[in-house]
């Protein structure tokens, strides 16, 4: 049994492609071609300890295919990261690209670590010794690593000076997701939930809902549901409940996110804002809203409440947030479900800004970087409904055969560079 294949979460990913190759009649070479990763990176990684000890830590990066252009995916730290899941996130990183219309293809990164027990000297040495281990395979021109769960910022620093350093000079194009002294993005912190608010603008015309009258539930208040739900208050939407994992917060007449942003700074949860009813992160999931962002975990919307969830869109901040018997009852109810591989992009495509002005030097305003992201957004979003209209299907199926049409072409035309 092929180790980076055989996880549940791989196999998932491999039927809804199935299903999607069916659909645009993908050439069986194709489709073979893609179950299988490119390359998979195991790596043992030597930290010595503050007390000490010497502990060994296992990282992985999976590079799922290059099609399009060079790797491209993040670097998570957690102590459940395997091989399989890495594999999985990678190829889904191969799709959400070429979704997009990026010239990058997919690869992801993780190691088995829980970033929370670890000192900030020992996440350095980690960082340090992992980017060291991966160096041969990584590059601006080969594989773009950027922060995910359990990284951030700083790890990006941090790999991007040890790259640097056994390279010989400064390649700030080697990461993105970088401080912006070191060569980082304006606009990147928001980007993730900047793009779930460009797509529910989208979603929320079909039904001829004003965005200014959008009634919004966001589950998760961490790097993504924060920004979108600071980006929709801004937009003049009602955002009537939020969650983290304290649980989560209501207001029928809408929550003042800028004074919920100081609350959470201040108190570290969202539990206890001052106006607000408490509420559980699985009522949040069936709110009388038009719209509901899940951005947080994986598997939260399944065949169980499904039948609850009484939003009228589905805007998937998180990956994997909601299950393929779920997404059949969403269909059937006419729920419109925006998959993660659409509504998830803004990280990935602002990653690719920022990865474009580290190799010219010349770096863009704010305004701009928000200005080109709602351009591609808008254009993704737009040509998946007119599939999903045109083949009547989902938007899950219609997302990934819109990936799958783009990268055919390019198999096609590169021939024997499959």
């Amino acid at each position: 049994m092929n180790p980076l294949t055989s996880g549940p979460f791989y196999q998932n990913t491999m039927e809804i492609v199935e299903d999607a190759g069916r659909l645009i009649n993908l050439n069986p070479n194709a489709l073979e071609r893609l179950r299988y990763p490119r390359r998979a990176i195991i790596v043992n990684i030597p930290v010595k300890m503050d007390d000490g000890r010497l502990k060994i830590f296992t990282g992985y990066r999976v590079q799922h295919n290059q099609m399009l252009g060079p790797f491209k995916g993040g670097i998570r730290y957690h102590q459940n990261v395997d091989l399989s899941e890495v594999a999985a996130l990678a190829a889904l990183m191969t799709f959400k690209n070429s979704l997009l219309g990026l010239p990058l293809g997919g690869g992801k990164g993780g190691v088995q670590v829980d970033p929370t027990l670890l000192s900030r000297n020992e996440l350095e040495e980690l960082t340090r010794r992992f980017t060291s281990e991966l160096s041969p395979f990584i590059g601006p021109d080969k594989d773009i690593p950027a922060p995910d769960v359990g990284t951030d910022s700083q790890t990006m620093a941090w790999m991007l000076d040890t790259y640097s350093t056994d390279t010989g000079f400064s390649q700030t194009g080697v990461v993105t997701g970088k401080p912006i002294e070191v060569g980082g993005s304006l606009g990147r912190e928001a980007a993730t939930g900047l793009g779930v608010v460009y797509v529910i603008e989208k979603a929320v015309q079909i039904l001829n809902i004003k965005m200014s009258e959008a009634r919004i539930a966001i589950q998760g208040f961490g790097k993504v549901g924060m920004h979108a739900a600071i980006e929709a208050y801004a937009l003049g939407a009602r955002v009537v409940a939020v969650s983290d994992v304290s649980g989560g917060v209501f207001s029928e007449k809408g929550l003042n996110i800028p004074d919920l942003v100081r609350f959470v700074k201040e108190n570290k949860v969202v539990k206890g804002f001052p106006g607000s009813e408490e509420i559980s992160n699985e009522a949040i999931l069936e709110l009388n809203v038009d719209v509901l962002a899940p951005c947080a975990l994986e598997g939260v919307i399944t065949e169980k409440n499904a039948n609850q969830i009484k939003a009228k869109i589905i805007v998937e901040g998180a990956n994997g947030p909601t299950t393929r018997p779920a997404d059949e009852i969403l269909h059937k109810n006419g729920v419109i479900v925006c998959p993660d591989i659409l509504a998830n992009g803004g990280g990935v495509v602002v990653s690719y800004f920022e990865w474009v002005q580290d190799i010219v030097w010349l770096f863009w305003t704010e305004e701009e970087v928000r200005a080109k992201l709602k351009v591609i957004m808008h254009k993704a979003f737009d040509t998946v409904y007119r599939f999903s209209e045109k083949s009547h299907v989902n938007m899950r199926t219609a997302a990934m055969g819109t990936s799958l049409e783009r990268l055919q072409r390019a198999m096609m035309l590169r021939g024997s560079a499959w």
